[in-house]
């Protein structure tokens, strides 16, 4: 049956044994080249023995062009495109112009063939195998690079993709800001990203769980963040050198640096983590030690109505949030200050939890003592899980 269809398409078209044995991919093993092949050498076999023309392979296939044979061409050009890049793993994709692949999908119309494979599926593996023999590196779903080829214009198409890497970073020092803003020389995100981009040889973004205030220090365990290193050209940098780099800058330090997937890595940025803060409180009126034991235990398991805080309305969608304080303790320092320590949800503006906000957030610490509180000073003490 096959070699009776094969007949008659070969009767009707140039194809070689590539485009031949393509057409029956779905029946038995090997390669479609081998298949096309075996098929010819039958057919003519029975064609010899009835004294008929045989089908021999074409010098040009009218389908695919001998596209087939330009692979170890492209694969040269392929090398040249990924010489100065790091990596292990790649994938091959290609482009072929779509009067080819019409033309083939007319051929499986015209003999009603239901067992082929499409030209650019078998394409992209006989390349892949053969970029992957001579650079010794392995395909992947999810590889380091992908090589769009362009097989009868030769154009070769580079995409690197991202690295991500996890960390904590602790901010030792105030008047830091999380990202770049006017007026101040340097951020979070510009000390840690200096030491990445350099590191990879990429542009790198920054992704905080969340941020602090400019005026806040974040201390203890650190907050989570993301980096995402754009087209790096180095992939295996050393993370520990990296943090080295980092935390010789006295302002920022990274804990536990390690290479994530691009799903791990929102999966840090999504989830909501409670969070310890540790607050200085102003009472100008005067506060009592009792008086600040009472806050806290009034706070401990509180749930808390929260209106966007007016110093953030511009920036944030102004509507209540509603939180909790999971735990507070409370130390008395002298007669205007004491300090609060709290765990609470993450969200939970603590600023305003202590002044109020102008009525904005209810009930506040300033409620809870019938006189006026601020926060003087205040520190992220642990981001927790």
């Amino acid at each position: 049956m096959i070699v009776e269809k094969a007949g008659e398409i070969l009767e009707r078209h140039n194809l070689c044994n590539h485009c031949l044995g393509r057409l029956f991919a779905k029946l038995g093993k090997g390669t479609n080249e081998e298949r096309g092949r075996a098929i010819r050498f039958v057919l003519n076999m029975e064609r010899s023995a009835k004294d008929l023309p045989l089908l021999e392979k074409p010098e040009k296939c009218e389908l695919c062009q001998n596209v087939f044979e330009r692979i170890p061409g492209l694969v040269e050009k392929m090398m040249e495109a990924s010489e100065s890049i790091e990596f292990e793993t790649f994938l091959v994709g290609s482009r072929f112009p779509e009067k080819i692949k019409e033309r083939e999908k007319s051929i499986w119309m015209e003999f009603g063939i239901e067992t082929a494979e499409p030209i650019n599926r078998e394409f992209n593996r006989e390349l892949g195998k053969a970029f992957g023999w001579v650079t010794g590196k392995e395909t992947s779903r999810n590889p380091d690079i992908v090589l769009i080829v362009e097989p009868l214009s030769g154009e070769v198409e580079l995409q690197i993709n991202p690295v991500y890497v996890y960390g904590r970073y602790r901010k030792l020092v105030r008047g830091l800001p999380q990202t770049p803003l006017p007026d101040f020389e340097d951020s979070v995100a510009s000390i840690i990203c200096g030491a990445f981009s350099s590191a990879f040889r990429g542009k790198c973004i920054f992704k905080g769980a969340g941020r602090e205030d400019v005026d806040v220090r974040m201390l203890g365990n650190g907050r989570p963040f993301i980096v995402e290193i754009k087209e790096p050209r180095r992939r295996r940098a050393n993370l520990d050198e990296i943090a080295g780099e980092i935390n010789s800058s006295g302002k920022v330090e990274v804990l536990n640096l390690r290479f994530v997937s691009a799903k791990e890595a929102e999966e840090v940025l999504t989830k909501n983590h409670r969070k310890e803060y540790l607050a200085l409180v102003l009472v100008e009126e005067g506060v009592t030690p009792k008086e600040a034991e009472e806050v806290a235990k009034k706070l401990t398991g509180l749930e808390i109505h929260q209106r966007t805080p007016w110093r953030v309305r511009k920036a944030r969608a102004d509507r209540v949030r509603v939180k909790k304080v999971y735990e507070a303790k409370t130390r008395w320092i002298d007669e205007r200050h004491f300090e609060l320590r709290l765990i609470t949800d993450g969200g939970l503006y603590i600023k305003e939890l202590i002044s109020g906000d102008r009525g904005r957030t209810k009930p506040s610490v300033s409620d809870l003592l019938g006189k006026p509180a601020w926060c003087e000073r205040l520190d992220v003490l642990n981001i927790l899980d």
